[in-house]
């Protein structure tokens, strides 16, 4: 099983929550995506998967240099595991694959899970 969901836009970057004074705006942030996740959710498993391979691609609408460490996909996996795609995000649970390229004013950020055969 494998199924595919796309957010027209790409999450902020982690060093925008570094410091504790940015707190609220972190959740904040949080619960938009949430709901940026539910609504790209065409399909939803009728159980979570167990083992899964996922694969965060972002599409930037600038070129501005941008590390992977700070789109670690904090915001994208806790939503799979809140709405029932995958059980779990730990290590033991999912394999991540990160990758990302430019788009001349394109902001998006697709999200492909697919379920691993023991």
């Amino acid at each position: 099983m494998s199924i595919t969901i796309v957010v027209p836009d790409t999450p902020p970057s982690n060093n925008k929550f570094m410091g504790r004074e940015n707190r609220w705006n972190y959740q904040k942030y949080k619960k938009e995506w949430a709901m940026l996740m539910r609504s790209g959710m065409v399909m939803i498993p009728d159980r979570p998967m167990l083992k899964a391979k996922i694969h965060i691609h972002y599409i930037f609408p600038t070129k501005t240099r941008r590390d992977p460490d700070n789109y670690s996909g904090k915001m994208i996996l806790d939503p799979l595991v809140q709405f029932g795609v995958i059980s779990d995000d730990s290590f033991s649970n999912i394999d991540l694959v990160l990758s990302a390229e430019y788009k001349k004013g394109i902001k998006e950020t697709r999200v492909v899970v697919t379920e691993k055969r023991k």
